[in-house]
């Protein structure tokens, strides 16, 4: 049996994360070899993720960062069981490396971000990897991007949730207003940018309520259409972003409050991830 020394086990929690005891037992059971030494610890690690697939991970932090030239943004969510975990200095370090590593290589999906290498290992195997250094699940949950002349982001106290969007002008001083838009559609919660984004399906759905609604007030039959889009009116300005009354000066909608800076300046998309 080959000899274990105190430095190879440093190496070896340098080098994966993993406790000083896991990383003895790995390296004894692989015979000194580095190699098999953090296969072991990935797959103890993989066993750990099922093992604990059936808990619920709502704490985590949501991260968002945009590129140098502010056209690319993304947004990754990592997911803990235990808001102790979420806070810990450590586990946000981890999902900032993940959303920088997804803001370089721009994955088209989720999957693809797993799959990405990651200090010589994939980040599905490094999550998986920090399981068994946790003691917890932990999920990388969610990973969204988006592409535009300029793209602002907006992180939440806490990091419990993270907004990106996009205009359709570059210039710099349009990049903080971009951020109180950011900073609005956290707060409110829109569905779409404005009204032709809203699915056909939720439009048909509101006027069908609003004649039942306007129905039981005893309107006539023949008025009933025509409420109804009345009370989609207000439907649109309640939950589509351009149209929201701006909560920095409730005098103004988002899209005045755009206009006010340059008559063209619009919001093209936005993104939106939470905890929970």
């Amino acid at each position: 049996m080959s000899t274990i020394s105190p430095a190879d086990v440093k190496k070896l929690r340098d080098i994966t994360g993993a406790g000083m005891m896991d990383c003895k037992a790995a390296l004894t059971e692989s015979g000194g070899d580095f190699d098999k030494a953090i296969e072991y610890l990935r797959k103890k690690g993989q066993k750990l993720s099922i093992k604990r697939a059936d808990r619920e991970a709502k704490e985590g932090a949501v991260i968002a960062l945009v590129s140098d030239d502010k056209k690319r943004g993304v947004i990754v969510k990592l997911s803990s069981e235990t808001d102790f975990v979420s806070k810990n200095e450590n586990f946000i370090n981890l999902a900032t490396s993940f959303a920088k590593l997804a803001l370089d290589k721009m994955p088209g999906s989720l999957e693809e971000l797993l799959q990405a290498p990651f200090n010589n290992i994939s980040v599905a195997e490094k999550v998986a990897e920090q399981v068994g250094v946790i003691g917890e699940k932990i999920e990388l949950a969610e990973y969204t991007f988006l592409k535009a002349p300029m793209v602002a982001p907006y992180i939440h106290m806490g990091n419990k949730a993270a907004v990106l969007v996009g205009l359709n002008k570059d210039n710099d001083s349009f990049f903080e207003p971009g951020r109180d838009v950011a900073m609005q559609v956290a707060a409110m919660r829109p569905i779409a940018v404005n009204e032709d984004g809203v699915d056909a399906s939720v439009i048909e759905k509101e006027i069908e309520i609003g004649m039942e609604q306007a129905r039981k007030e005893g309107k006539p039959e023949n008025m009933l259409e025509n409420i109804a889009k009345g009370k989609l009116r207000k439907f649109f300005q309640e939950t589509t972003l351009l149209n929201q009354t701006f909560v920095k000066d409730n005098k103004k909608t988002v899209q005045q409050f755009l206009h006010d800076m340059d008559k063209d300046l619009t919001v093209t998309d936005f993104k939106h991830v939470t905890l929970g």
